[in-house]
C-alpha cells in the first residue's frame, strides 16, 4: 500500500506543478496585453472562469495530496486501515478502492450526511 500511496503522491505532485505552470503562463499572458482585442470583456470572463476552474482543481489536487501525506503518516504510526471515528478495522476492499480511507463505511456515510462520526 505504501508503494500505491507514494506512486499516488507523484502523480498528484506532477497534476499540481501542471496546474502551477499553466496559472504562471496565464498570468504572464495577461500581464504582457495578450487580451486587447474588440471583444476583451468577454476574453477577460472567459479567462476569469478559465483561472476559477483551474484554482478550483489545484485545490482538489492539493487536498488529495493532503489524504495522501495522512494516510502515509498513518501506515507510519500503525494506525493505517482503521476507522478514526469508531477504531473498527477498514474493509480491505474499502482500501483498496480509497487507499486514503480514513473511516470505515458506516462511519464516512454518517460524514457524508452531516452526521459527526463518533469517536
Amino acid at each position: 500500500m505504501r508503494k500505491r500511496l507514494l506512486d499516488e503522491r507523484t502523480r498528484l505532485e506532477g497534476a499540481r506543478a501542471g496546474l502551477l505552470d499553466e496559472d504562471l503562463q496565464e498570468s504572464e499572458e495577461s500581464a504582457t496585453g495578450e487580451l486587447a482585442s474588440t471583444d476583451q470583456h468577454a476574453d477577460i470572463a472567459s479567462e476569469t472562469v478559465e483561472r476559477e476552474t483551474g484554482n478550483s482543481i489545484l485545490e482538489q489536487v492539493e487536498g488529495e495530496l493532503t489524504d495522501v501525506d495522512r494516510a502515509l503518516v498513518r501506515l507510519d504510526d500503525g494506525s493505517y486501515g482503521f476507522c478514526e471515528a469508531c477504531g473498527k478495522p477498514i474493509g480491505e476492499a474499502r482500501l483498496e478502492a480509497v487507499p486514503t480511507a480514513r473511516f470505515c463505511v458506516e462511519d464516512q456515510a454518517a460524514q457524508e450526511r452531516g452526521v459527526r462520526p463518533a469517536g
